[in-house]
């Protein structure tokens, strides 16, 4: 997925959001991964401590101003989530994240939300659930949005507020301050909970290095993925689209969920420019399924 390079800036109800990706994944048991190292263009994320009441890709320690927030873009299983570390600024956490979601602008340009725009009334987490307040009940129809649309619309609410709050905790629908039965057509009567990754995250994803990084030597690259026999193939492309760098790494596992993977890549041979990184899913079938997911980021060697 490829960007300009300059963080974007987006304000969201007084809070002024730096849309750039940050590093840190996990699983789902407690693991804490160093970041990356720094860059020039893009910041430093924290490291991320996972445990089983949190979902696996919420950073729990390091910079308090760090959300994960969930993007749609098409894979060859269709429309499905990518993340995005958004650092904010001024503003509560959730309803920073809960911004992102319905009108926030990620800086991957092939990412996209699917909701209508507009805000939250209030958004809270409780002991036992996260609450959200419509403002009107135009948000409790599907709208424009066929019923799958909808369907994930939602999940990309639910997987932003609960790694937001480092909870999975569900999420309660209220209109005029209750409980109200639907969110964009979806039933919300008993809260609405996260999906199996599979059914809804893209099969690979990118976290580090960041959209716009600026790389010298050596770098880490690292993200999630359930790819056969846990292989992800990476390779770098030039500003004409010729591959110039190849190879491949070994995530944590496969098949039931995603799991951290990562490599170390040396551009020290490569002429300074603007290049892409791509990670993919590896694909056994020749392309028969619809081919390997994919994320890609554009970087600049210096």
């Amino acid at each position: 997925m490829t960007s300009a390079l300059p963080r974007t800036l987006a304000t969201l109800g007084g809070a002024v959001l730096a849309l750039g990706l940050l590093a840190g994944c996990g699983d789902d048991e407690p693991t804490a991964e160093s970041p990356a190292t720094p860059s020039s263009s893009a910041p430093t994320s924290p490291a991320a401590t996972d445990g089983t009441d949190a979902p696996s890709e919420v950073p729990t320690s390091g910079d308090p101003s760090a959300i994960p927030v969930y993007y749609v873009a098409k894979t060859p299983q269709g429309d499905r989530l990518y993340r995005e570390f958004t650092q904010i600024s001024g503003a509560d956490r959730l309803v920073a994240a809960a911004s992102a979601v319905t009108s926030g602008k990620p800086v991957d340009p092939d990412y996209r939300t699917t909701w209508p725009g507009g805000r939250f009334t209030s958004v809270a987490k409780t002991a036992d659930a996260i609450v959200v307040e419509v403002p009107d009940a135009s948000w409790l129809q599907a709208g424009s949005l066929s019923p799958a649309q909808a369907r994930l619309a939602v999940q990309q609410l639910v997987y932003t507020l609960q790694g937001t709050a480092g909870a999975r905790l569900p999420i309660q629908v209220q209109q005029d301050g209750k409980p109200a039965p639907t969110l964009l057509g979806v039933d919300a009567a008993q809260g609405l909970t996260a999906a199996p990754e599979l059914d809804v995250l893209a099969l690979v994803n990118i976290t580090e290095p960041a959209e716009g990084t600026a790389v010298d030597g050596k770098f880490t690259a690292e993200g999630r993925a359930s790819s056969f026999e846990a292989t992800v193939p990476w390779e770098i492309q030039d500003a004409a689209g010729k591959v110039v760098q190849q190879g491949f790494t070994t995530a944590e596992g496969w098949a039931d969920k995603l799991y951290p993977w990562s490599t170390e890549v040396d551009v020290s041979k490569l002429a300074p420019g603007r290049y892409t990184f791509i990670a993919r899913t590896d694909d056994p079938s020749g392309g028969e399924g619809g081919g390997p997911t994919e994320d890609s980021k554009r970087i600049t060697v210096k």
